[in-house]
């Protein structure tokens, strides 16, 4: 398995550092954060637990000792590939599962979803790939209480060009507060074409105080199948004919 932590932390560094520190707790091989902080003044985050990649709206951290071979994917979109972290993941003896780390939302200045202009074809190979993060997307199809479709329709045609299945079990993982109005939604997504073994909200809720939940899954590994090793024959040279002999000199 590969124990996945996933969390969008409003730009705060006090709720990036929480969730971190929650990976380290729950022992989750992988931590994939949307909007984390802006490092102003070359003042960044590390942990000392994690190896973090970091892109200007995701961020994803791999647990040093978690025994992961890691390989970044470089250029996962056609876009500016701030929204975007793919990455290759394996153990020993184990085939490769993609994790592929999204913030979908508009750019302020180009009016851009840059996430939706995921290279799909390199990203999204058949079997083994997981798309999680926030996706801003509202749709019954992954959230019962949704009451007006909007933005979905893209990740809908994804999910169904690409075999992808739904992790998520329905629960709220965004509350928000607008106007002196509360509300919940489904918008952080797992979306795998490899089954997703357990996904869930660990029970303290609001864990970082960020309006969205943190979220934590698991991913079956593909064992790779044993080489077979051809039995080497020798010569049985107490059988072999002077013509046997003569053949196998000519080799």
């Amino acid at each position: 398995m590969i124990r996945v932590i996933q969390h969008n932390c409003p730009r705060s560094y006090e709720w990036t550092i929480v969730a971190l520190e929650m990976g380290v707790e729950r022992r989750a091989d992988v931590v994939c954060l949307q909007e984390p902080p802006r490092e102003r003044g070359g003042i960044g985050i590390s942990a000392s637990a994690y190896e973090i990649r970091k892109r200007k709206r995701v961020w994803m951290a791999i647990r040093k000792g978690s025994g992961l071979v890691v390989d970044e994917l470089t250029d996962p979109s056609r876009g500016d590939n701030d929204d975007v972290i793919a990455t290759d993941v394996r153990r020993r003896g184990e085939k490769i599962t993609r994790i592929v780390n999204i913030y979908d939302q508009t750019h302020a200045r180009s009016g851009e979803r840059s996430a939706r202009k995921l290279d799909r074809q390199r990203v999204i190979p058949q079997g083994g790939t997981v798309l999680a993060g926030d996706f801003n997307a509202h749709s019954k199809r992954w959230d019962p209480r949704c009451q007006v479709q909007r933005d979905a329709t893209f990740w809908e045609g994804e999910i169904n060009e690409n075999g992808l299945e739904i992790g998520n079990h329905g629960r709220p993982t965004h509350h928000w507060t607008r106007e002196d109005q509360e509300g919940e939604s489904v918008i952080d997504l797992t979306l795998a074409n490899r089954p997703i073994v357990r996904w869930t909200i660990p029970a303290d809720d609001h864990a970082t105080a960020s309006d969205h939940e943190v979220i934590e899954w698991e991913v079956g590994v593909v064992r790779q199948k044993e080489v077979d090793h051809e039995t080497v024959v020798g010569w049985n040279l107490a059988a072999m004919t002077e013509e046997d002999v003569e053949a196998a000199e000519k080799l």
